[in-house]
């Protein structure tokens, strides 16, 4: 098992679970990385079925949800999804990618027990995927990093609420089984669990995205008078935004713990191929300039490594988390974006091509720059918050 990776301060059940993980992503899921099934817009559906079919025969699907329906903490959870991001296609495989991680978290939260029922067990057992609705297309002016700027509409008719707009960014809809929608009603931003297929739902494209490690890809979506029973609305009409933060903050972490783990591997291949490949007379990792980046990759990782912790142990806490979990994901993203650079760095030539995963890991962590919130609006939150309690504070 890695060294790298945290030991003290995880619980024995998430460490007997994590171990089991990791083993299967390292001995199962790793020889599917080569896989054609692995296409520019994400793996097949019959790649995915083989490796979900894999992890349940292995007793790791789903791994962070107990038997009894409960949640490993959050700080449990971080030793399981780490070790799931080992291969790029460990978290599919292992039933612990976005959207459906952070959507499975939202439903055992707020959700009603009819709709989990008829939702949660599914996604849970791995037999369904979802996708989130919420990004629209910026020529619309719709929402982005900003949500406030939401223009997809939903409206009463009868006992059905119905909904138009677009929708863009929306990862795993091709293939999903259920979407969450974000609407605007009168109240403000609404929440819909609505069954996919729908005539009413069209994917007018999926995009040409730098990353491909999502089944589905991220496809432009058009909702064109989409009925929705007002009994698959989450909660109030006007509650949207505030279940939206029920999700985002776990869900920000989650990224970088399967990221994180993507990245001690791209670090693995690259030390191996530093430490076999001999330049100018002796091997490359006695060469300072290859030999320093590897340092600083150790120092990156465990830096990121403790920030998912000490956010991990916040969201634990009770508390909501929002500026650590932008704090953690503006650290975690820009630290593995160095990582992932120096392994290719390191690699030359051989880090720049398929016949590595160092050269995927570093296009999935350019797109983790932006996903969930880019790094900018992260800062730009972080700094009105010193704001905010600067006032306060010479309020007094």
């Amino acid at each position: 098992m890695n060294k790298l990776l945290q030991r003290t301060g995880v619980s024995a059940r998430a460490l007997e679970i994590a171990d089991r993980v990791e083993q299967f992503v390292r001995e199962k899921v790793v020889p599917f990385e080569r896989d054609p099934r692995l296409g520019f817009h994400g793996p097949t559906e019959d790649l995915a079925d083989e490796l979900k079919d894999l992890a349940r025969a292995a007793g790791v699907m789903t791994p962070h949800i107990l038997d009894d329906g409960d949640h490993l903490t959050q700080r449990e959870t971080a030793s399981v999804l780490i070790r799931s991001g080992l291969s790029i296609l460990g978290p599919l495989a292992c039933h612990t990618c976005a959207p459906d991680e952070g959507n499975i978290y939202l439903l055992g939260k707020v959700a009603s027990p009819e709709l989990k029922q008829r939702f949660l067990t599914r996604m849970v057992d791995g037999s369904m995927r979802t996708a989130f609705f919420m990004t629209e297309p910026a020529e619309d002016g719709g929402a982005g990093s900003d949500p406030s700027m939401m223009q997809t509409t939903c409206r009463m008719d009868g006992n059905h609420w119905v909904i138009n707009g677009r929708k863009a960014f929306i990862t795993g809809a091709e293939g999903a089984g259920m979407g969450i929608i974000m609407a605007r009603s009168d109240d403000g931003a609404c929440m819909f669990l609505v069954d996919l297929p729908n005539p009413a739902i069209r994917i007018e494209r999926v995009l040409d995205t730098i990353d491909n490690s999502m089944p589905g890809g991220h496809a432009v979506i058009t909702i064109d008078n989409l009925r929705v029973p007002a009994d698959q609305m989450l909660g109030e009409s006007g509650e949207g935004f505030k279940y939206a933060q029920v999700r985002l903050a776990p869900a920000r972490l989650s990224h970088c713990m399967r990221w994180l783990g993507a990245c001690v591997r791209a670090n693995e291949i690259a030390t191996d191929y530093a430490n076999r490949r001999l330049a100018f007379g002796k091997q490359l990792v006695d060469h300072e300039g290859v030999g320093f980046m590897l340092a600083e990759n150790l120092m990156d990782l465990k830096q990121a490594e403790l920030m998912i912790y000490w956010c991990a142990d916040v969201l634990d806490s009770g508390a909501q988390g929002g500026a650590e979990s932008s704090m953690a994901k503006v650290a975690v993203s820009e630290a593995l974006m160095r990582v992932a650079d120096r392994c290719v760095q390191c690699m030359g030539g051989q880090g720049v091509t398929a016949d590595s995963m160092v050269e995927q890991v570093f296009r999935e962590i350019r797109a983790f720059r932006i996903y969930d919130g880019p790094t900018e609006v992260h800062k730009w939150s972080l700094a009105k918050k010193i704001k905010r309690d600067w006032k306060a504070e010479n309020a007094k």
